[in-house]
């Protein structure tokens, strides 16, 4: 087992979570580090790191069923500027694990409550090797959702409880091409292009859960491209579309 990793696998018992979680608590007990990514994790080495991968349900009020919780990096940022993330960053020494990394840096860069959260699952460490992170996933579910907003302006410009339905509408699927040749899974959604490491591990879950759609693969786009067309995209309320789906962005 990597040092300040607790293993992959349930963290509580997957009937004693609801119907539409039970499928992602299940799979992590025997989910291969192929089902997340493509870049193998080494035996050892790298720095260890943890993401909060936060569900709810109908965060809006509005019948849209489970949300995951994402932030968007704000645009004066040198490394990453604008790029939308789970909650999460470096295991700290005084952490006791992933999952105690993960809730702290949930509640510092978006005020988030932690004991409103119910960690539920742990999924493979995978590795980020531009950054040298190796990244354990922290499945939870949030039982008692709490205000959320960016704690810090200057790191995070946008929190937003995004609807699971979003994600999955075909309409928001597509994939985009590096200018390094890497071709990976991307959603548009209002002010937020999701790509990188956060679009293939949402990818990823979506598709364990059973919450695949089908969409047109064969749309790829350059990164650019993607960006501009996300733009423009709005949630006002009232809007119509396929990127007008309500979820709640604090800043």
């Amino acid at each position: 087992m990597r040092a300040g990793s607790a293993g992959a696998g349930p963290l509580v018992d997957p009937s004693d979570v609801p119907d539409w979680l039970q499928p992602l608590v299940t799979a992590s007990a025997e989910l291969p580090t192929s089902a997340l990514t493509r870049i193998p994790t080494p035996p050892a080495g790298g720095r260890p790191a943890a993401v909060l991968i936060l569900l709810g349900e109908d965060g809006m009020g509005s019948g849209t069923g489970p949300d995951v919780l994402l932030t968007r990096r704000s645009d004066g940022l040198l490394a990453h500027p604008g790029q939308v993330a789970f909650p999460g960053g470096a295991v700290d020494a005084t952490d006791d694990g992933p999952v105690a990394a993960a809730l702290r840096e949930a509640s510092e860069e978006v005020g988030l409550d932690p004991s409103g959260v119910r960690p539920v699952a742990l999924f493979p460490d995978l590795f980020i090797p531009p950054s040298g992170f190796v990244v354990t996933p922290v499945l939870g579910h949030w039982v008692t959702p709490s205000a959320v907003f960016a704690v810090d302006p200057g790191e995070t410009a946008a929190v937003a409880r995004v609807p699971i339905s979003m994600l999955t509408d075909p309409a928001n699927r597509f994939s985009v091409r590096h200018p390094s040749g890497w071709v990976g899974p991307a959603f548009a959604l209002p002010e937020m292009l999701v790509w990188g490491f956060t679009a293939g591990l949402l990818a990823a879950l979506i598709a364990l859960a059973g919450w695949v759609q089908p969409w047109n693969e064969s749309d790829v786009r350059d990164v650019d491209a993607a960006w501009r067309d996300v733009a423009g995209l709005t949630a006002r309320p009232g809007a119509s579309g396929p990127h007008a789906a309500p979820y709640r962005t604090e800043r």
